[in-house]
C-alpha cells in the first residue's frame, strides 16, 4: 500500500467543493482500487467505491452527484433522511451504513436502498415489517466484529451462521454479503487480519449454505485502507475523507463503536 494515500502537503485529506474537485479525488482512489487491485489479480470492476457523505453538507453533495456520485453511504439514520428528503430532485441511491436502533428501522424502510450493518434479529424483524408495510425490499450486509473488540457492533464470528439461519423467516431482506469495521491501528497486520477473518468466515458459509449468503460479497475498508481491504477481497469499500475531505471531528463521533 502506497503511503499518505489521499493526502496533501500538510497530511489532510484534499476538500473538495466542486464537481471538478470530486472527480480529480474520485479519479485517484480509483487509481489506487485499480492497482490494489492489480497487485493480487483481481478485476477492479468487481469492487464497487461508495463514497461516504456523513457531516457533508447539501451544497457539496450535489456537486458530488454532478462528478458522478448517485450512491452514497451514510451511518446516522436521521442525518440520511434528512439528506434524502432535501435532495429528492436527485437520483441518489442512500446506503446506511452505522448501527441502527430498532426504533429507527421506519426511517430506513422508507428510503434506504441498502443496510450495511445488520447484526440483530429485532433490527432484522423490525425491518421486514416496515418494508412489507410499504411493499418494498432492501439489500442487506450482516455486520461482523473482526477486531474482538467489545467497543464495537457486529456480531461475533462464530454467531455469524446460526444468525444467517435465521434470516429467510425476514423475505423483505436481501442478504448480499457481509460487513466489517478493522480495527483502528497503524499496524498493518492487525488491519489485514480482521479483513482476512471476515472472507475466511464467508467461504465458510459457502461451504456449508451458499444460499444463506447471497451473492458474499464482502463490504470493508474506509479511507484509510481500503488498499488492504482490497487486497483481502472486498467487494465494497467505503470512502469517505479521500473524497470529500477531512471530517472536522474525529470518526470516534460518527462511530461511537471505536471511541
Amino acid at each position: 500500500m502506497e503511503a499518505n494515500e489521499g493526502l496533501n502537503h500538510d497530511g489532510r485529506y484534499s476538500t473538495a467543493t466542486t464537481a471538478e474537485d470530486f472527480k480529480i479525488n474520485i479519479a485517484e482512489v480509483n487509481r489506487r482500487i485499480e492497482s490494489a487491485a492489480h497487485r493480487v489479480g483481481r478485476d477492479p470492476n468487481e469492487i464497487e467505491l461508495l463514497p461516504v457523505s456523513k457531516t457533508v453538507p447539501q451544497e457539496r453533495i450535489r456537486e458530488a452527484v454532478a462528478a458522478g456520485c448517485h450512491k452514497l453511504g451514510e451511518n446516522k439514520v436521521q442525518e440520511a433522511h434528512r439528506k434524502s428528503d432535501e435532495m429528492a430532485d436527485l437520483t441518489i441511491d442512500w446506503a446506511v451504513i452505522g448501527h441502527l436502533q430498532s426504533n429507527k428501522a421506519r426511517d430506513v424502510a422508507r428510503f434506504a436502498s441498502e443496510f450495511q450493518a445488520l447484526d440483530r434479529l429485532k433490527v432484522a424483524a423490525a425491518l421486514d415489517r416496515r418494508l412489507q408495510a410499504a411493499g418494498r425490499r432492501l439489500d442487506v450486509y450482516v455486520q461482523v466484529n473482526t477486531s474482538a473488540e467489545d467497543s464495537k457492533f457486529g456480531m461475533p464470528p462464530e454467531e455469524l451462521l446460526g444468525f444467517l439461519r435465521e434470516l429467510p423467516q425476514f423475505p423483505a431482506l436481501n442478504v448480499q454479503g457481509l460487513m466489517t469495521l478493522a480495527v483502528f491501528s497503524s499496524d498493518i497486520d492487525r488491519v489485514r487480519t480482521c479483513f482476512q477473518r471476515l472472507r475466511t468466515v464467508r467461504n465458510q458459509v459457502r461451504d456449508t449454505d451458499p444460499d444463506l449468503i447471497g451473492a458474499g460479497k464482502l463490504s470493508m475498508g474506509m479511507s484509510g485502507d481500503y488498499e488492504i481491504a482490497i487486497e483481502e477481497g472486498a467487494n465494497c469499500v467505503r470512502v469517505g475523507q479521500a473524497i470529500f475531505g477531512k471530517r472536522a471531528l474525529p470518526d470516534s463521533y460518527y462511530w461511537p463503536e471505536n471511541g
